[in-house]
């Protein structure tokens, strides 16, 4: 109950400190450049809401609404990916900011500027038995680069905003009643806006090595580094190039993770050195093959931060400079032999099956589209069955290739390009239909490949198990596009080649859901283990 000394005569409310507090908090956040703001609503975050929606109706922020907090983190997960600026994520007190959990991880291992903003009651109202109080301090933990509980009128933001450079940042904002101030906005004049100072990194180091038979090995996000960036490095060094994001890297081997599958090929082509930019934890192949070099080089930035007892031979935080001798030209040109091989195997591919779909979406996504793509099986055939090309900008949940928030991440992704098409599995799908509720300005087109159930396990040693369909197939039995069109959002379901031809050619309108029926999880585990095993023979 809000106290009748807090009123004037009129009954208006009067300024408070709650009301301070948010406006001092949001106009920095203005000043600082940032472009949208994610709200989910609720009363003890009224303050901060208030003071968005005011600066919102003025032209200064995007203000974007999500009933659903975890929803809500991974929208804004998405906007922070694609746009590379900072994206608060403004929520009530309570369980609320326990769903936030999810996407503060996944930002954590990539280090994208989240900026969680969370209110609170007053710290004397925790362990009272008030309602909807609980210890929200540090409830992210190390997930954060900076933390602070806030109270009072005033708080600067200088240290979240340089910390927000390495990953996630939480403010806890106790708020006391009143929570509605007055209706001036007089506070949004006079804005001027910086962007906040970044502190100097240290100078880069040399990589020096005499080894000619080596490898460059690039995971899907590149460790945070840009693409122009990477691909400099790599005609620097001038070794062959796997990359576990064949449709940035033109120059990659396509198909290294399948024909690598190959002892025999995996033997052949044993490196001296291997050097892997960010992260490379999907394929097990890579992995192995990575592990077969003398010497291991990894360059990722994360290991200042969230990474920090990686293993190599050598580590470095930025890509450092490069003084190597020339490549074994007769090394390239076997990586080259076993691409070429491989590549018309997959072309000869004819059977409907996820390895067929995943190779024309990765050569239908038309030059210039922004493409998601979900984590589990989807991502693993993009890798394998996609023929390195150019032209499309690619994302995904690497951090910790979660499936959860996946709807969510690739709209604000769309959100801030023309056009952008999503691959997620039925499951990924099913698990944050709560994303499909809020409809905006977004052009987005998802792919669902539909196997009914996960798919995943029955290429891995579970497969076969007591309980099995249980614990791991989970089929649901449920049909995606009748639930996509539940929600008012235009859907169908294919299952030619085709059928999936014609729908990737068309431009991106508005949102659609796309259902793709593809044959069950056993046959596409059998069809895949077909597959690896003609390699052998390749």
């Amino acid at each position: 109950m809000v106290e009748e000394s807090r009123y004037e005569d009129s009954g208006a409310p009067v300024i408070n400190p709650s009301t301070l507090l948010a406006r001092v908090i949001v106009r920095q956040i203005l000043e600082a450049g940032v472009t949208d703001v994610v709200i989910s609503p609720g009363s003890r975050n009224a303050p901060l809401s208030i003071a968005f929606h005011q600066a919102s109706t003025k032209g200064l922020i995007n203000l974007h609404v999500r009933i659903d907090e975890r929803t809500a983190a991974f929208f804004a997960l998405g906007i922070a990916k694609a746009s590379g600026r900072p994206v608060p994520i403004v929520c009530t007190s309570g369980t609320a900011v326990a769903n936030y959990h999810p996407a503060v991880l996944e930002a954590s291992h990539t280090n994208i500027p989240l900026l969680v903003l969370t209110a609170d009651r007053p710290a004397s109202l925790r362990k009272t038995g008030a309602n909807q109080t609980t210890e929200q301090a540090r409830i992210f933990g190390k997930a954060v680069r900076y933390f602070a509980d806030v109270s009072g009128s005033v708080y600067p933001m200088e240290l979240p905003f340089n910390s927000l450079h390495s990953g996630p940042v939480h403010l806890n904002i106790q708020f006391e009643e009143p929570l509605v101030g007055d209706k001036s906005d007089n506070w949004l004049n006079d804005l001027t806006i910086s962007a906040p100072k970044v502190f100097d990194r240290k100078t880069p180091g040399t990589f020096y090595t005499k080894s000619t038979r080596g490898v460059l090995a690039i995971g899907h996000d590149r460790g945070g580094l840009s693409v122009k960036v990477v691909k400099d490095f790599a005609e620097k060094l001038g070794w062959p190039v796997i990359a576990e994001d064949p449709l940035t890297f033109e120059s990659a081997i396509s198909h290294a993770s399948v024909f690598l599958t190959s002892k025999t090929i995996a033997d052949d082509l044993a490196p001296d050195t291997v050097v892997v930019i960010g992260r490379t934890t999907l394929s097990r192949s890579i992995n192995a093959f990575i592990k077969t070099a003398r010497k291991e080089i990894v360059i990722d930035p994360r290991m200042a931060t969230v990474d920090s007892d990686r293993m190599a031979d050598q580590k470095f935080i930025q890509l450092p400079v490069v003084e190597v001798q020339p490549a074994d030209a007769e090394y390239a040109e076997k990586w080259e032999k076993y691409s070429l091989r491989a590549q018309k195997m997959v072309a000869d591919i004819s059977t409907w099956s996820e390895q067929l779909v995943a190779r024309e979406i990765a050569a239908g996504v038309p030059s210039g589209t922004s493409l998601f793509i979900s984590s589990s099986r989807p991502i693993r055939d993009l890798e394998g069955f996609a023929a390195a090309r150019t032209g499309v900008e690619t994302f995904a949940n690497r951090g910790l290739a979660g499936i959860d928030g996946n709807i969510s991440t690739a709209l604000g992704i769309a959100s801030q390009r023309k056009e952008t098409i999503a691959v997620l599995g039925d499951l990924g799908f099913l698990h944050d239909l709560t994303g499909l509720i809020h409809k905006e300005k977004i052009n987005l087109k998802i792919f669902v490949i539909n196997n009914d159930g996960g798919g995943i396990f029955s290429t891995l040693s579970q497969r076969g198990v007591e309980g099995f369909e249980d614990v791991f197939g989970t089929p649901h039995g449920l049909d995606p596009a009748a639930i996509a069109t539940s929600m008012g959002i235009s859907a169908k379901t294919i299952g030619t080649q085709k059928e999936l031809t014609t729908e990737l050619s068309e431009p991106v309108k508005g949102m659609s859901v796309v259902v793709v029926d593809v044959p069950n999880r056993d046959a596409n585990a059998d069809f895949l283990k077909g597959i690896y095993k003609s390699i052998s023979s390749m």
